[in-house]
């Protein structure tokens, strides 16, 4: 990890590490990479190189077994600064027939014990363009292959010079398979040899899935294939190239989570207590802590040591977006048409055919506190695991989940007086939303462009958290709300500290209406009376286990869920650690996906994929770097 010391600096540029610049703006500093803006690697290409060698790249036969990802994948010491171009179309050549594949687990016996697409890559083919030794592919966000298992994430890669390629160019890149119309990521890595004067332009391509935020399914893909490198002029590519370089500059500050007792001495933090509470460690991709405007980060373990683009890993939002997409919509739409659209009626903005139950008095509000008052089953997150859930969940076209979204209503309750939890309600209040939206400007206005210009854009959010899942595997389908979203640390840290300490403005404009975005955050003084009570527990909830602080039963009316977010009461009485009380905002994903952020203003996320919640602990040390309690 790159670090870079604190310090304001005000309308300037200061020197930091080679390769480095801290840019400072009023209170506002990033990173800027100065090879964005011209400067070359600085090795005479003396590299060691002891796996994937030229002769390895060029042959037919993968390795026995995945090899060490940093190794294999990252810019090594010595790189020379690339001597030639990418510019065109790199496809893979049958990568469908392609591979080794080892499987973990699979909990819903969706792999086949024969051949099958799930042990494979789907089709690849992608436009890039280069900018010194960035590799940047035409293509950032969620691409639809057409596959019955996989879609694709490319991120951008890096390109350099070995004395030992024979005048090639190295390239290597991060990618992720992503599950058809689900929210699992497994991260790879692919590297291969390049030039336009020699023959052949290209080498086979090595590629290797060895990491996953996927409860359901993991496994181990690599093998060697050959591939094609099509010289062509690729459309908008200084655009590309401008594009990337600012993302390069407007990332966070950086340094490594291990900075934190160093940076805040006096604090006593222990940062193995981050993860102790985790039954299984090892299922923990990445975490990080965001404050005073620095992003502390973790590493990116996989099981092939430490993934080479642990910057630019895609992590899987799941209901996270339920906050950060359709809970920031209704802000924003809030904001836009004012908080009287809280109190629209979901009826009014779906078609008939498709509603079922007792609708007469829903509002968008309602939804989007999961108080309908239309459910099956009333038991902690029990319509979520159902096997009407799962149909909702399966189902891709927008007509068969809006169908399968309203067949949960046999029992019915006063809307906004009873919590249960269902991803069905989120996809019906976005849909509602997505109606409104165009009602108000025109049938092509999209609720998910709405968010991503007016916000994520605005933000400065990575280029492939631009998209999201939609109905019907389309990129025209509809925006499905309840999940979807795909990210990388620096998105999760600037998301968390936008709604954390921005109050709803960017660049001194106001995007979320204010009052929803406190409650959101449960900073009003009737906290308590926000949203609705969370009814039940479990230990796989996203507030943690049923018992917590001192181990007696959670008191009632401390967890409560509102616009989208959980919200926990933090009382000496069960916590005897602080002295005084606070509430805790949190959104949650499935698997173990968790965003906090603390009225100490100080944002701790986590992503992971055991089923495993346990938050609390962290939050503990994070309250010693900055207290909550004075």
């Amino acid at each position: 990890m790159v670090q870079i010391r604190e310090g304001q600096v005000r309308g300037r540029v200061v020197p930091l590490l080679a390769g480095l610049l801290l840019v400072c703006f009023g209170s506002s500093c990033f990173a800027q990479n100065q090879q964005a803006m011209g400067e070359k690697l600085r090795g005479d290409g003396d590299v060691a190189r002891k796996l994937l060698t030229r002769a390895e790249l060029f042959g037919h036969s993968a390795p026995a077994k995945p090899v060490d990802d940093t190794t294999a994948f990252a810019v090594p010491s010595g790189a020379a600064e690339p001597t030639e171009d990418f510019e065109g179309t790199l496809t893979l050549n049958d990568p469908e027939a392609n591979g080794s594949f080892t499987k973990y687990s699979d909990v819903f016996e969706i792999i086949p014990e024969g051949d099958s697409p799930w042990k494979h890559l789907a089709a690849f083919r992608y436009q890039f363009v280069q900018n010194g030794s960035y590799l940047i592919p035409a293509e950032e966000g969620l691409a639809i292959t057409g596959s019955p298992a996989w879609n694709y994430i490319v991120g951008p890669g890096r390109v350099w010079q070995e004395k030992g390629d024979d005048g090639y160019m190295r390239a290597a890149l991060p990618f992720a398979l992503i599950q058809r119309n689900q929210n699992c990521v497994h991260n790879g890595e692919m590297t291969f040899l390049f030039s336009k004067r020699k023959t052949p332009k290209i080498s086979n391509v090595y590629y290797q899935i060895t990491q996953e935020t996927c409860y359901p399914m993991k496994f181990d893909l690599w093998g060697i294939v050959s591939a094609s490198y099509t010289l062509e002029a690729v459309p908008r590519k200084e655009e590309l190239r401008a594009k990337q370089a600012a993302e390069i500059a407007h990332k966070l500050r950086t340094k490594p989570i291990d900075a934190l007792p160093t940076d805040f001495p006096q604090a006593g933090v222990r940062l193995a207590a981050i993860a102790a509470a985790y039954k299984h460690p090892e299922n923990i991709t990445t975490y990080g802590v965001m404050i005073n405007g620095v992003n502390y980060t973790s590493g990116c373990p996989t099981r092939s040591g430490e993934y080479a683009f642990c910057g630019d890993m895609r992590l899987p939002s799941y209901s996270i977006a339920k906050s950060v997409f359709a809970g920031v919509a209704l802000m924003r739409l809030g904001q836009l048409y004012g908080t009287g659209v809280y109190s629209e009626l979901i009826k009014n903005h779906i078609p008939r055919e498709f509603i079922r139950g007792n609708w007469d008095v829903t509002t968008f509000n309602n939804a989007s506190d999961m108080a309908t008052g239309n459910y099956n089953l009333d038991a902690y997150e029990a319509d979520e695991d159902s096997p009407a859930m799962d149909k909702f969940i399966v189902d891709e076209s927008l007509e068969a989940k809006l169908a399968d979204a309203f067949a949960i209503h046999q029992n019915y309750a006063p809307p906004g007086t009873k919590w249960v939890y269902q991803s069905s309600a989120t996809f019906i209040l976005t849909q509602a939303m997505n109606a409104y939206l165009h009602e108000h400007r025109n049938k092509d206005a999209d609720l998910f462009n709405l968010v991503r210009d007016d916000v994520y854009k605005p933000l400065n959010l990575s280029s492939g958290a631009l998209t999201t899942i939609r109905t019907s595997n389309s990129p025209t389908g509809a925006p499905s709300g309840y999940y979807g979203l795909f990210f990388i640390k620096d998105d999760f840290a600037k998301l968390g500290d936008f709604l954390n300490n921005g109050s709803g403005i960017i660049g001194g404009r106001r995007i979320l209406e204010p009052k929803r975005l406190k409650e959101a955050l449960f900073r009003v003084p009737n906290a308590w009376e926000v949203g609705v009570p969370i009814l039940g527990t479990s230990a796989t909830s996203a507030l943690g286990p049923p018992r917590l602080g001192s181990q007696s039963a959670t008191p009632e009316n401390t967890r409560r869920y509102a616009h989208g977010f959980w919200g926990k009461h933090i009382t000496p009485a069960e916590f005897p650690q602080y002295s005084c009380e606070f509430w805790v905002s949190i959104m949650a994903g499935y698997g173990g996906n968790i965003v906090a952020l603390l009225p100490n203003g100080v944002t701790f996320y986590i992503s992971s994929d055991g089923m495993e919640f346990p938050w609390v602990d962290a939050v503990g040390e994070i309250t010693r770097l900055k207290p909550v309690c004075h």
